[in-house]
């Protein structure tokens, strides 16, 4: 299984964030009507809804609908409002030292997953984020010295509410601190259960337990996988061995000597590392972003990318994942 990484730099949404729409909408157009059309929410009701919860987002997705062409379809599946359900795994901790780091992994199907990692500046503010659902984000850091990402909550239970991708692009596109990401996520409904986990420059850090059945839970947590306090979903549970990484990373924090070197490394193998791509949930890459900094780093077994709001440049990295090859990967600059 093979996945392109690519690094975009593009300020105001154009040209190239069309031709990442062209490339990825027959795939996202396939999943958004898997349930058939009826299932999704209109277009009026989307957009209600999105004025209503992030009103702040209106001309970024106005202008993003025209640069997919202003059809009704492909409206509804921008604005992310109700979509098809999804599972992820992942985990992710905060590193609260002099300089704080939140450190993830991302574990999906590769053939899911659009690899793109966007430097943009669509409200007045740079951000840096790995793109989900075109627009969306699965973690990333802002110029204000904000970085966040999710896990899945590990709930089989989904409602009404937005793909978290789009709440944590709102956060990063507005928000400034750990307390105003926590107050978003208190307020905004998301539509399945998840773990999103926000620290910033001053080492401030939050992980919200969030789900479309019960008020969402704020805690001052440094670590999360894919359970939210208890397990309710135990054949997920065992699948993904949630309880296992979460220790893990809970002892490696307070272990004597950590380093976030060290720490890092942590990562990159079990129970943290995953190859498990034949079920969805393999790892696809290590993400640490440092939020004083405004800078991320992407690592896999056998190299790294380095980015950075103050300094970005635009590059592609194939890597290929499975049973017969870990991680091979080349990069091109």
């Amino acid at each position: 299984m093979h996945l392109l990484f690519s690094a975009v730099q593009e300020a105001a949404s154009g040209p190239k964030w069309q031709r990442l729409f062209r490339r990825h909408w027959p795939a996202y157009e396939t999943w958004f009507l898997s349930g058939g059309i009826e299932a999704r929410p209109t277009f009026a009701e989307a957009e209600r809804q999105l004025k209503r919860h992030m009103p702040e987002l209106m001309p970024t997705y106005e202008r993003l609908c025209d640069l997919a062409g202003g059809g009704d379809l492909e409206a509804r599946f921008l604005a992310l409002y109700c979509p098809p359900a999804y599972l992820t795994g992942c985990s992710q901790a905060v590193w609260p030292g002099e300089e704080p780091l939140l450190i993830r992994n991302y574990d999906y199907a590769p053939a899911l997953c659009e690899g793109v990692m966007l430097h943009s500046r669509w409200n007045g503010r740079s951000v840096l984020a790995m793109l989900d659902c075109l627009w969306g984000a699965l973690d990333g850091v802002n110029e204000a010295g904000l970085a966040i990402s999710l896990t899945f909550g590990g709930r089989r239970v989904v409602g009404d509410g937005f793909g978290v991708p789009l709440i944590l692009r709102y956060i990063l596109e507005f928000c400034d601190t750990a307390k105003e990401a926590a107050a978003v996520l208190r307020r905004v409904p998301s539509h399945m259960a998840y773990n999103v986990t926000a620290v910033d420059r001053s080492g401030a850090f939050i992980t919200a337990y969030l789900a479309p059945d019960r008020e969402p839970a704020i805690r001052q947590i440094p670590i999360a996988a894919n359970h939210q306090g208890r397990i309710d979903w135990h054949t997920y549970a065992r699948a993904t061995a949630t309880l296992e990484r979460e220790r893990f990373l809970f002892f490696r924090l307070q272990e004597a000597g950590m380093t976030v070197d060290k720490l890092i490394a942590c990562f990159l193998r079990p129970p943290l590392y995953t190859t498990a791509y034949d079920n969805g949930f393999g790892t696809l890459y290590t993400a640490a972003y440092r939020p004083a900094s405004g800078t991320a780093r992407f690592i896999w077994p056998d190299g790294d990318l380095h980015l950075g709001i103050g300094e970005f440049r635009e590059s592609e990295r194939h890597q290929t994942f499975g049973s017969t090859a870990e991680s091979r990967g080349a990069a091109r600059r």
